[in-house]
């Protein structure tokens, strides 16, 4: 809940709702997993590292990490994420309920990673950098920050070819449209549960690559961009993701 006020902002109650994990539930957990080993792999942390996933969701990245013999937080905005992750948890992965514009430790951590495009969340551009700011607050000197993000230019250019979709899981109708409005993506979702019908909004910010390098640039020296979770180079007409590789200075 936006502090101050009585109004919740999309993400809170679309994020902790069942139909958002249903909807998305296709996602390759194969993939997820090959990802995290990758750039677990670009970054050489120790042994033991203390690492954080920012924005967590149930969990599939952080688990990967542990499996990898480091230390690991999963934190998220959403209860009922965080109560499906705990399940996982073990004596070095722990789970907590946290908003990602506040550090979560000092100094502590060796690395953060923030997958799948869970970062431009917010109305505000201070709240985006107020969220970076947390984020070097709480890696060590010289620790390492990876932000996986959607490639703006290749989002305009799927939204123009197709703006609608339509899904049914486990009985339940999910229609979509997908629009540009100045710098956001808006994805507009209807949901008809029995008699029921549901509304929820997507709304993500499209930054550029040189946007990203300068809001990164204050607390961050970028060591590369990423155009995929293979590591390719990045390429502005081509690549799916840009994924940030960057160093606390």
């Amino acid at each position: 809940m936006v502090k101050g006020t009585d109004k919740c902002e999309w993400f809170e109650s679309w994020f902790d709702s069942h139909y958002y994990h249903l909807l998305y539930s296709n996602r390759s957990e194969a993939e997820a997993r090959d990802a995290v080993i990758r750039m677990a792999g670009v970054l050489n942390l120790p042994v033991h590292a203390n690492v954080l996933d920012l924005a967590c969701g149930k969990g599939r990245h952080a688990v990967v990490l542990a499996e990898l013999g480091f230390n690991v937080t999963g934190v998220d905005l959403s209860p009922q994420s965080i109560k499906a992750a705990s399940q996982s948890e073990s004596e070095h992965l722990h789970f907590y309920v946290h908003d990602m514009r506040r550090p979560v430790a000092v100094n502590y951590y060796d690395a953060v990673f923030n997958f799948f495009t869970s970062f431009g969340y917010f109305d505000s551009l201070r709240d985006n950098v107020r969220t970076l700011n947390a984020v070097a607050s709480s890696l060590k000197k010289d620790g390492s920050f990876v932000l996986d993000y959607f490639n703006s230019e290749f989002v305009r250019r799927s939204v123009a070819q197709k703006p609608e979709g339509e899904k049914t899981a486990e009985g339940i109708n999910f229609k979509w449209k997908k629009r540009i409005e100045g710098d956001y993506c808006l994805k507009s979702i209807t949901v008809t549960d029995g008699g029921s019908v549901f509304h929820f909004e997507e709304r993500v910010q499209l930054f550029s690559v040189p946007q990203l390098h300068s809001m990164l640039g204050e607390k961050f020296i970028v060591n590369k961009v990423y155009g995929g979770y293979d590591l390719r180079d990045f390429n502005a007409e081509e690549s799916d993701r840009m994924i940030f590789y960057c160093s606390k200075r």
